[in-house]
């Protein structure tokens, strides 16, 4: 089995409805998003995948996200923007994405140095 990992980062604000303490007030992070791919075996060129294309995909979400007030655009506009649920965005935004031989996906979310929130399935 092989695992690749990248990483990226982007800004943004939100708040947290219904949460009783800080995070009820608008702030802001700069958030360290990890992209990490398992595949059985690699491909006639000796990789997995190449980091760029990794690279570009994480890049095309976080644009996304980047420089913005995440409580005013989908899905967050309905949902609370935690680090949870940011990570399951990013997930389905480059699930689809991935090359065919790609049999795993884990997104992690720092929104500090000491927290973090991952999603796969």
């Amino acid at each position: 089995m092989y695992e690749l990992k990248v990483i990226e980062e982007f800004s943004a604000a939100h708040r947290l409805s219904g949460y009783k303490g800080k995070c009820e007030s608008l702030h802001g992070h700069n958030f360290q998003v990890e992209l990490i791919v398992q595949a059985e075996d690699v491909g006639e060129d000796g990789m997995v995948v190449d980091f760029k294309s990794l690279k570009g995909l994480l890049k095309d979400c976080l644009d996304t996200l980047d420089h913005k007030y995440l409580n005013e655009i989908p899905p967050f506009d309905r949902k609370n923007p935690t680090s949870e649920s940011i990570a399951n965005y990013i997930y389905h935004f480059i699930k689809p994405k991935l090359p065919e031989n790609i049999c795993f996906l884990k997104v992690c979310v720092w929104e500090s140095e000491s927290s973090c929130a991952s999603y796969w399935e």
